[in-house]
């Protein structure tokens, strides 16, 4: 029983590591996001005025990366099933961007709130 599980789970880290790997070597805006949380990390030590704020500066920019991959994944899933225009595809992939869209203003305006905080503005 005990195998069975972690070859599952072994099987499952090593499919997202691939979906990660895919995600790096294909997709710009993944690897700027990276870029992004890995500047996040010092920064939200710094910016952070407590350690809840802290964590909550480097997950939203997690959050941004799982709604690219989500976005990342509608797409090309949409590409896979027709290379023809499609009204109703485009709409969905308008929708998936629409995502990423309101996930960087959401990190934006936590990053701003964050800094503004530890400025003493609020």
């Amino acid at each position: 029983m005990v195998r069975v599980v972690l070859s599952r789970m072994w099987r499952a880290t090593i499919n997202s590591r691939n979906g990660l790997a895919f995600a790096f070597r294909s997709e710009q805006a993944f690897r700027e996001e990276l870029v992004a949380l890995v500047l996040a990390v010092p920064l939200a030590w710094l910016i952070g005025v407590t350690a809840a704020r802290t964590i909550e500066l480097v997950f939203v920019v997690l959050l941004l990366m799982v709604v690219e991959l989500l976005n990342t994944a509608i797409e090309k899933l949409a590409d896979r099933l027709t290379t023809d225009h499609d009204p109703q595809i485009g709409r969905v992939k308008d929708m998936g961007s629409a995502a990423v869209g309101v996930t960087l203003l959401i990190a934006g305006a936590t990053w701003l709130f964050a800094i503004a905080e530890r400025m003493g503005l609020i």
